[in-house]
């Protein structure tokens, strides 16, 4: 098989009213498996997430679909790179104490989904 070439797949933006399949047979909808899975706002991944929509709200930049494991979070019209940051004291799962909040501001590389390559990451926190 060659595979030589293949760029990222073509991502549409969802309502959440899509049936979910198989073998022909609608078996729930994309909404409910959304909120099925998506639901702990408190977790480290989804308040991630939820924290780069918000940005992307307010930069404009959230009218299409979020890239997975890009080298930014956000790219927006004017050739914005953002890179965004999130954390908090109290975690979904139970804890002794409150947990630390810190951040890195190294730079790093990261994976760019564009062209399937690692590539420089040059970021800036504010």
């Amino acid at each position: 098989m060659n595979t030589a070439g293949l760029g990222p797949l073509a991502i549409t933006r969802h309502s959440g009213n899509e049936p979910i399949r198989a073998s022909g047979e609608t078996v729930g909808r994309l909404g409910d498996f959304w909120s099925w899975a998506c639901s702990d706002l408190a977790n480290n991944t989804m308040r991630g997430i939820l924290a780069e929509y918000l940005v992307a709200t307010a930069l404009g930049a959230a009218a299409g679909t979020r890239t997975e494991w890009d080298t930014v979070d956000i790219r927006t019209r004017e050739k914005w790179r953002v890179e965004v940051k999130s954390s908090a004291y109290l975690q979904s799962w139970a804890q002794s104490q409150l947990s630390e909040i810190s951040f890195s501001i190294a730079p790093t590389s990261g994976w760019d989904a564009q062209t399937g390559s690692t590539s420089a990451r040059n970021t800036a926190t504010l």
